[in-house]
C-alpha cells in the first residue's frame, strides 16, 4: 500500500514523536491512580498537576479551571448540558448553525426535553455574527455556545465581541476551541469566555483526552457533572484519571506552543500554494470560508460541475488523504450542514473538499495534491457524471 499523502489533520493528527515520548514512561514504568495517597499515586498525580500547569500557561488561565475529560465532545456536553441543567426549567440556549455536532446534537437533545434553543445562522464565510447573537438574546437565556474557528472552512469567530456581549447581559459564553487550540493564540486573560473545549488529538496528541476551561470569576459557575462516581475532577467530572493521555496532552500543547508563530507562518504559506496550484489546475475552483480571518492549516474549496460523491470515490483510490468535511460526520450520506448553512446547495456541499495541512506537510506534497486532485477531477468530468 503507498504512503498517505495526510490532508487531513483537521480530523485527527499524527502522534508527534516527543509527546510519544513522554507518554511512554506512564504506560511502561510507572503506575499509580492519581487518587492513591501511596507514593505511586503521589507521583501520578505530580504529572497531572504539572500537565494542568503546562496546559493553564499555553491557554493563560489557572490550572484549577481545567477539567480533565475524554475530549472535546464530552467537554462540549459537559459545558451544554451542565449549564442548561443547573439552570433550571425555561432556561434559553443559543447556538448557531455552523457549530459541529458535538454542539449541535446536545442542543437539539436539549430542544426535544422541551429546553428553549436557538440557532443562528451564519453567514456566507461561516462565521457568527455578534449583532445577531445580541438580538436573540432573551432574559432567559443563560448560555451562548460559538466555536472559535469553524471545524470545516477554517473561520475564525469574533470571540471577544461575542464574549463581550455576554459579559454586559450576564450571560455564560462556551467556546469550542477544539480546532483552534495549538494552531492560533489563545488567551484567557482577554476574552471573556466562561467555558472553553480543547482536545489533545488536533494538536499532535494523543487521542481520548481533552479538557474543559471552567472560569472562575467570582461564585462558581453553575454546573452539573455527567457523570458520578468518586468526585473526581471537583466532582465535575468523576472517574481514575488517564495519566499518560494527560502527560501527553501537556507535551502536546508545549510542542505546539512553542513553534507556534513559525509553524503557522510556514503552513499557511503552504495553504496559499496549495490554493495557487488547485486554481491554475482546476477550472472554476472557489474557496469556502474567510479568505482573511481563517486557521492556517485549513483550506476548504468547491469544484463546480462534478459529481462530489464520484470524487470522493476516485481520491479514495489514490494515496491522498483528504474529506469532504467534518470526520464525524462520515458516516452520514448528507452534505455538508456547513456549507448548506453557509449558502451553498446540495449539489455544491457535495462537491466540496477540507484539506487540512500539518507539521510534517512539505511544498512536494502540496504539489502532489494538487496534482491528484485535478486528474480526478478531470477523470470525473470525463464520465459525464456532473
Amino acid at each position: 500500500m503507498p504512503e498517505c499523502l495526510y490532508f487531513d489533520h483537521h480530523a485527527t493528527t499524527p502522534l508527534a514523536a516527543e509527546v510519544l515520548e513522554a507518554m511512554l514512561p506512564w504506560w511502561t514504568e510507572q503506575s499509580g491512580n492519581s487518587a492513591s495517597q501511596h507514593r505511586c499515586g503521589r507521583a501520578a498525580a505530580a504529572a497531572v498537576a504539572a500537565a494542568r500547569a503546562d496546559l493553564a500557561a499555553a491557554l493563560q488561565c489557572l490550572p484549577e479551571e481545567i477539567i480533565w475529560t475524554s475530549g472535546a465532545t464530552e467537554a462540549n456536553n459537559l459545558a451544554i448540558k451542565g449549564v442548561m441543567h443547573a439552570t433550571g426549567p425555561g432556561s434559553h440556549l443559543l447556538v448557531n448553525a455552523g457549530e459541529h455536532r458535538a454542539v449541535l446534537d446536545p442542543a437539539r437533545r436539549l430542544m426535544r426535553s422541551r429546553t428553549p434553543v436557538t440557532i443562528l445562522p451564519i453567514n456566507r464565510e461561516g462565521a457568527v455574527d455578534p449583532d445577531a447573537v445580541a438580538a436573540a438574546i432573551r432574559p432567559e437565556t443563560r448560555l451562548v455556545s460559538v466555536m472559535l474557528a469553524n471545524n470545516e472552512v477554517g473561520t475564525i469567530n469574533d470571540v471577544a465581541a461575542i464574549g463581550a456581549i455576554c459579559r454586559q447581559q450576564g450571560i455564560l459564553l462556551h467556546c469550542d476551541a477544539a480546532q483552534a487550540c495549538g494552531h492560533i493564540p489563545i488567551d484567557l486573560t482577554r476574552w471573556p469566555v466562561d467555558l472553553l473545549s480543547i482536545t489533545a488529538h488536533k494538536l499532535y496528541g494523543p487521542q481520548g483526552i481533552g479538557a474543559l476551561v471552567v472560569r472562575r470569576s467570582g461564585e462558581r459557575l453553575p454546573l452539573e457533572p455527567l457523570l458520578d462516581g468518586g468526585g473526581h475532577e471537583q466532582g465535575l467530572r468523576s472517574g481514575t484519571l488517564p495519566v499518560a493521555l494527560i502527560v501527553g496532552f501537556a507535551a502536546a500543547i508545549r510542542l505546539t506552543h512553542a513553534n507556534m508563530p513559525q509553524e503557522s507562518r510556514r503552513v499557511s504559506a503552504l495553504r496559499d500554494l496549495l490554493w495557487e496550484q488547485l486554481q491554475r489546475r482546476v477550472g472554476g475552483i472557489t474557496r469556502n470560508g474567510s479568505s482573511t480571518r481563517r486557521l492556517p492549516h485549513n483550506l476548504n474549496v468547491t469544484i463546480p460541475d462534478l459529481d462530489g460523491d464520484a470524487l470522493l470515490v476516485r481520491l479514495a483510490e489514490t494515496e491522498l488523504a483528504v474529506s469532504s468535511g467534518a470526520a464525524c460526520s462520515s458516516a452520514n450520506p448528507e452534505p455538508s450542514h456547513v456549507l448548506r448553512a453557509m449558502g451553498l446547495s446540495d449539489v455544491q456541499a457535495r462537491a466540496s473538499l477540507r484539506f487540512g495541512l500539518g507539521r510534517g506537510t512539505t511544498r512536494e506534497e502540496v504539489e502532489r495534491a494538487a496534482e491528484i486532485v485535478a486528474t480526478a477531477v478531470q477523470q470525473v468530468r470525463c464520465t459525464g457524471r456532473a
